[in-house]
């Protein structure tokens, strides 16, 4: 669409231009268009996965579980005591799993195995934690929790 103003009759060479060319904006328009629907899909590389919603809850301490503490220098601490070593570790969730084991058999009924409750510090080295996770299960404990500090309002009851 264009529109023209001024005397026909002049020299079109003297007279002003007054229509502007919009091709050379739409031809970039469309360029950058066309590369950016392109581009996107390419970049967006999404993964289908259906995560898990998390509640906190409470969790009931029963006295035969294991309170496990690991500091941000790789120590660990059964209840208040520091574990001297892996294999100290291991010795003490074994000999634990049998006595608690031992106590339930002699009042009868259903046995329930103890839980492994861990508590780490944020600083720590993802090594620390998992060293002690694998010792547990070898000491033959099933259930394995670890204990956070739950944000203020999101505890259900």
């Amino acid at each position: 669409m264009s529109m023209s103003v001024g005397d026909p009759d002049k020299d079109a060479e003297d007279a002003p231009m007054n229509e502007i060319n919009t091709t050379p904006l739409v031809d970039v328009m469309l360029v950058l268009l066309i590369i950016f629907l392109i581009t996107v899909p390419v970049a967006i590389q999404v993964v289908p996965l259906s995560l898990p919603t998390v509640t906190n809850v409470p969790t009931t301490t029963k006295p035969e579980n294991v309170a496990l503490s690991v500091d941000a220098n790789c120590d660990t601490y059964w209840n208040q005591t520091l574990v001297e070593s892996k294999q100290d570790l291991l010795d003490r969730g074994v000999r634990a799993l049998k006595d608690e084991i031992a106590r339930q058999e002699a009042l009868g009924g259903k046995i329930e195995l103890p839980e492994v409750h861990i508590r780490g510090d944020k600083d720590m080295e993802y090594r620390c934690v998992g060293g002690v996770i694998f010792t547990m299960q070898r000491a033959g404990f099933l259930k394995i929790g670890f204990i956070s500090e739950p944000t203020p309002g999101n505890v259900t009851r």
